[in-house]
C-alpha cells in the first residue's frame, strides 16, 4: 500500500497554519514528535518573544510500513495539541506538513529566513542525520538520566558489559532508591518475587481513565485513512495532563499488584497492573524522572512494596535507559544484523491475513488490534519467541512490531527485536537467544486450557507449535550454541530425546501451516 493511501488524503486543517506573519530573522527552534515537553532542553528557556517553533508532519515517516491506526493518531494529535499549547503560551508555531523532515526546514527557512535554527538531539538515528544535512543546530538531549555519549563512556571501559551493572551504575550515581552506599532492602534485584504464576482468583485488575476525544483529535481522524486495527477509543493519553492523570493512577492503584505479575499473562485482561505509561515517556509527556520519584514515594510512605517499586523503577532507570544507549553505541550498521540467517516472510497470523488456532498468538495479536499494545512478556516469550523459532527475518518482524504499538520506535525496537528477542545480532545485546517451548507459556498464563494444542507435546497434530519448533531451533542452531554455557542444560536435555527425526518433520509441517495461515 502506498503511503497516500495510508496516510494523509488531505491538506491539513487552517486551524494549523498561522494567519499571521511570523517575525523574520529570528530564531527557530524545531521540536520533533516525540519532544513535547517544555522542559526539553531546546525549549527549557526559550522566550516566544524571541523564537518561533517549527513542527513537522513528515509524509516519509509514514512510507516504511502500515502503521496502526491508534499510533498514527496518537503521533500525530499528540504533536498537535502540543503546538497549541505553545501558541497559547504566546509561541509562533509553523506547522508544517511536508516530504521529510529536512524538507520542512528547508523550506521554513526559504519563508522566514532565521538568524538560527536549533533542535534538541533527535531519539532516532535517521533524525539525527536529517537535522545535520539541514545545518540545524543541536543541543544535548535530556530526555534520560544517561545520555548516550556517557553510556559510550561507560561501554567503552569494559571487556563486556550487562543491564544489570548498568542499572546498578545509574542507582549509585544518581542515588535512586539507595540507602547510604547500598539499595534500599539491601538487594538490588528483586525478580524472583516478581515471577508469581498468573492467579486464578479471577481478581479485579487496576483500571485507567479512558479519554475523551476533542476537536483535534476528530481532525487528525479526519485526515487519516485507515491503518490497520481498532479506532482509537480513548486509551492513550495525548497530553501532559492526561499523562500525569495515568501516572497518578498507575501509582495509586497499579504499582503494588505491579511487581508481582509482572510477568503473568491472562486471556481475560489485557494489560494487569501493568503502568501504560511507556507511550507517554516516549514520547516527551512525562520525563522519566518525576515517574521513579513518584515510585520512591510510594514506597517510602508505605504505598507499594519494595519488589513493584524496584522492578517498576528496574524497566524505566535500567532497560529503557540501556536500549538506547546500546541503540546508539552500535547504530546504523546494527539494524540490519541477521545473524542467524532467518529469511521467513513474516506470517499471515500477524497481518490480519489468517487467524491461528494457537491460544495465545491469537489472543495477543487481538489484543494488539484493539489496543496497539501487548506487555514485554507477551512481546518477548510470545510473540518474538514464536517469530525466532520459526526463522522469520529479523527486519521484517522489527517493522511489523515498530508499526503496531502505540509505545514504539527504532532505538525502542531495534535493540529489543534484533538484540533481545529474535538474537540477530549473534549475542551483543543477550548472552543467549530467549527461547522457550510451550511449557513457559503454560506456567505463565490461562492460555492453554482449551487450546487446540499441547504445550507438553512436540510431535503430533496436537503438538504445541512453541515446543515443536523450540527444538527444532535448538537443532538447526547446535554448532552456534552448543558451546554457549547459559544453554548446557538445555542441550543436555536434547541429547536425551530420541523423536528430534520426527519433530523435524512435525516442524516442517508446522511452518507449511504458517505459511498458509492455517496454523
Amino acid at each position: 500500500m502506498a503511503a497516500e493511501d495510508l496516510y494523509l488524503d488531505r491538506p491539513v486543517p487552517t486551524r494549523w497554519v498561522d494567519s499571521a506573519p511570523m517575525t523574520t530573522n529570528s530564531q527557530t527552534i524545531v521540536v520533533l514528535g516525540d519532544q513535547l515537553n517544555r522542559n526539553i532542553a531546546s525549549l527549557e528557556y526559550a522566550n516566544p518573544k524571541e523564537c518561533q517553533i517549527l513542527m513537522v508532519e513528515a509524509d516519509d515517516e509514514f512510507e516504511a510500513g502500515l502503521w496502526h491506526v491508534q499510533r498514527m493518531h496518537l503521533f500525530l494529535s499528540a504533536r498537535q495539541h502540543f503546538a497549541e499549547e505553545l501558541r497559547a503560551e504566546g509561541f509562533e508555531v509553523d506547522y508544517r506538513v511536508s516530504n521529510s523532515l529536512a524538507s520542512a526546514i528547508i523550506e521554513h527557512k526559504a519563508e522566514f529566513n532565521p538568524e538560527s535554527v536549533t533542535a534538541m538531539e533527535p531519539l532516532n538515528w535517521d533524525d539525527h542525520q536529517a537535522l545535520k544535512d539541514a545545518d540545524v543546530e543541536l543541543v544535548r538531549n535530556n530526555q534520560f538520566y544517561c545520555h548516550y555519549e556517557e553510556f559510550a563512556e561507560w561501554a567503552g571501559g569494559l571487556k563486556s558489559f550487562k543491564m544489570e551493572d548498568f542499572y546498578r551504575w545509574q542507582r549509585k550515581r544518581f542515588n535512586i532508591f539507595m540507602e547510604g552506599n547500598g539499595p534500599v532492602g539491601g538487594k538490588w534485584n528483586y525478580d524472583h518475587d516478581n515471577r508469581e504464576k498468573p492467579p486464578k482468583d479471577g481478581r479485579s485488575w487496576p483500571t485507567i481513565t479512558k479519554f475523551e476525544q476533542d476537536d483535534i483529535d476528530t481532525e487528525v481522524m479526519e485526515r487519516l485513512k485507515p491503518g490497520w486495527g481498532d479506532d482509537p477509543h480513548g486509551l492513550w493519553p495525548i497530553n501532559r495532563e492526561q499523562a500525569l492523570l495515568r501516572l497518578d493512577e498507575f501509582i495509586e492503584t497499579g504499582l503494588k499488584p505491579f511487581g508481582p505479575h509482572e510477568d503473568a499473562m491472562l486471556e481475560e485482561e489485557w494489560k494487569l497492573a501493568h503502568s501504560t505509561l511507556s507511550s507517554s515517556i516516549n514520547l516527551g509527556l512525562l520525563h522519566p524522572t518525576e515517574v521513579i520519584e513518584l515510585a520512591e514515594a510510594a514506597y517510602h510512605s508505605g504505598e507499594a512494596p519494595i519488589n513493584s517499586v524496584e522492578g517498576f523503577i528496574r524497566q524505566v532507570l535500567g532497560w529503557r535507559e540501556y536500549v538506547w544507549g546500546v541503540y546508539w553505541l552500535w547504530m546504523p550498521e546494527y539494524r540490519d544484523l541477521n545473524t542467524l540467517e532467518a529469511t521467513r516472510e513474516l506470517p499471515k497470523l500477524f497481518t490480519g491475513e489468517a487467524t491461528t488456532h494457537m491460544a495465545c498468538v491469537g489472543k495477543i495479536v487481538r489484543d494488539i488490534n484493539k489496543n496497539a499494545y501487548a506487555h514485554h512478556i507477551e512481546r518477548l516469550m510470545v510473540l518474538s519467541n514464536f517469530a525466532m523459532t520459526s526463522g522469520v527475518n529479523p527486519q521484517e518482524f522489527t517493522d511489523w512490531m515498530t508499526y503496531a504499538f502505540v509505545d514504539s520506535a527504532e532505538w525502542v525496537m531495534l535493540p529489543n527485536v534484533i538484540g533481545m528477542s529474535l538474537h540477530a545480532d549473534g549475542g551483543m545485546m543477550a548472552t543467549k537467544p530467549y527461547a522457550s517451548g510451550g511449557s513457559y507459556v503454560h506456567k505463565m498464563s490461562n492460555f492453554c486450557k482449551g487450546c487446540k494444542y499441547d504445550p507438553k507435546k512436540r510431535t503430533g497434530e496436537d503438538a504445541c507449535p512453541f515446543t515443536t519448533l523450540y527444538w527444532n531451533f535448538l537443532q538447526r542452531h547446535q554448532e552456534r550454541f552448543k558451546s554457549n554455557h547459559r544453554m548446557f542444560q538445555q542441550y543436555a536435555g536434547m541429547k536425551r530425546l530420541k523423536d528430534l527425526d520426527e519433530v523435524g518433520e512435525r516442524a516442517e509441517q508446522v511452518l507449511q501451516l504458517l505459511d498458509k495461515g492455517e496454523l
